[in-house]
C-alpha cells in the first residue's frame, strides 16, 4: 500500500460515527491513555488536543512547560493526555506519536508534532502531509519500515476513533483544546488560570 492509497484510507470522511464498520472487529485492540505523573497525584489533568489545532500548539508551548514543571513533575498532578480527530492530519499525526510504543517516546514526538505544526500541516493534499509527518518520524528516530506499519494500521485506526468519540462524549467535550480537572471540563485555560484551579481542586 503506498501513501497515497493510505491517506485515502484515512480521510477526514472516515472519520465519523460510521468508522467502526468500515474495517475489522477493533474489540479487542485496546487504545491506552498517554500519561505522566504521579499514579497517586491528588489531581489529575486530561487534555483533549489536536495535532492539527493551532491552538493546542499554543497551549504546549505557553502553558504546558510550566504546567509540567510545577505540577506534574513534582506529584501533584497526574496528566493523561487524550487525542482529538477533527481531521484526517490530526489522526495520522497521532499514529505516528504512537508508533514505537511507549509514554516517553510519544511526549517526545507529541512535542516535535506541536513545536513544527506550521511546517507538516502544510502542504497540497494528503500525500505531501504525509511526506511531511514521515520527516518528522525520521527526526524522532523512527526506520521508515515502523512508520509504514504504523501509520497504514488501519484496525488501530479505527480503534483510536472509536475511543476517541467515546471518551469524548463522556468529557462533552467540543473544542480543542479542552481540559478537564478532577472530572470538571473548564476549557482553555493560561497557566495562572489552570494554576488556581488546581490549587482549589487540591485536597
Amino acid at each position: 500500500m503506498d501513501r497515497r492509497t493510505f491517506t485515502g484510507l484515512l480521510s477526514a470522511g472516515a472519520i465519523s460515527a460510521s468508522t467502526t464498520s468500515l474495517f475489522a472487529d477493533t474489540e479487542t485492540i485496546i487504545i491506552p491513555d498517554m500519561i505522566m505523573g504521579s499514579e497517586d497525584a491528588p489531581v489529575t489533568v486530561i487534555e483533549y488536543a489536536s495535532f492539527t489545532c493551532p491552538h493546542c500548539a499554543t497551549f504546549h508551548k505557553n502553558v504546558f512547560p510550566s504546567l509540567r514543571k510545577d505540577y506534574i513533575d513534582t506529584g501533584k498532578v497526574r496528566f493523561i493526555y487524550r487525542e482529538v480527530y477533527f481531521d484526517g492530519p490530526g489522526l495520522w499525526a497521532a499514529l505516528l506519536a504512537r508508533c514505537p510504543g511507549g509514554e516517553k517516546k510519544y511526549f517526545a514526538i507529541s512535542n516535535l508534532l506541536y513545536s513544527k505544526q506550521r511546517e507538516w500541516t502544510m502542504g497540497d493534499g494528503g500525500a505531501a502531509i504525509a511526506q511531511n509527518l514521515y520527516k518528522i518520524g525520521r527526526i524522532a528516530g523512527l526506520e521508515e519500515t515502523e512508520m509504514e506499519a504504523c501509520l497504514q494500521n488501519k484496525e488501530v485506526a479505527t480503534a483510536m476513533v472509536a475511543r476517541f468519540q467515546e471518551t469524548s462524549k463522556t468529557d462533552n467535550v467540543s473544542s480543542t483544546p479542552s481540559l478537564i480537572v478532577n472530572g470538571k471540563n473548564v476549557g482553555n485555560k493560561s497557566f495562572t488560570e489552570l494554576a488556581a484551579l488546581i490549587e482549589e481542586a487540591m485536597p
